[in-house]
């Protein structure tokens, strides 16, 4: 496959991941005010969070598929490494607030039928786009494409910890499972994050 053709499967992955975004952030704001539930609400906060990082990174693709030049590229390509690593820092600051607030107020995720089909749905869809936008990236060489990919698994983990929380919670009484299995996701979004702002060979 030449390089044209991986850059716009690259495109309409992540378009594909902004749509995904934007559905799953109202859903989950929704249910979550319905249900009073504080993972819920984060959960759809956090994907505002990955919609941001993904319309930086179609915006570095776009510039490429419509022919420009090397340098023009390397520029939007660092300038978009450094922003997807801001949002691992915003995602892990956030992370840690709300499940620190969630331990200390005790208030365990709110049952919701939604919200754990929504979990579900992300559990699956989320780890095959970024398995394709891992391949896209080592095809072209963008360390921006891969920075984003390692967020949308950011997203299916944060998925699992949802669907945890809400389940767990309602079968064993174990409130604090999601807060604690997030928190353990921390290290690796800073370590994510100040990878955004090194110089390396991609892949």
């Amino acid at each position: 496959m030449d390089r044209q053709r991986w850059l716009r499967r690259g495109f309409w992955l992540v378009a594909g991941t902004m749509v995904y975004n934007a559905v799953e952030a109202i859903v989950a704001l929704w249910a979550g005010l319905v249900a009073g539930s504080v993972a819920l609400v984060g959960f759809g906060l956090d994907s505002v969070i990955e919609l941001a990082a993904a319309a930086v990174v179609l915006w570095r693709m776009a510039i490429e598929v419509r022919g420009a030049n090397a340098t023009r590229v390397a520029r939007a390509e660092n300038r978009v490494r450094r922003f997807v690593g801001v949002t691992f820092f915003v995602l892990a600051a956030y992370v840690l607030m709300q499940s620190a607030w969630i331990l200390w107020t005790e208030n365990p995720p709110a049952e919701s039928t939604v919200g754990v089909v929504l979990a579900i749905v992300s559990l699956v869809i989320m780890p095959l786009i970024a398995l394709g936008k891992f391949k896209v990236a080592r095809a072209v060489g963008s360390m921006a494409l891969r920075a984003e990919a390692k967020e949308t698994l950011a997203c299916s983990y944060l998925s699992f910890c949802l669907f945890l929380g809400l389940v767990v919670n309602a079968i064993a009484g174990w409130w604090w499972a999601d807060p604690v299995a997030a928190i353990l996701m921390v290290p690796w979004l800073v370590k994510e994050g100040l990878e955004g702002f090194e110089e390396e060979p991609c892949c």
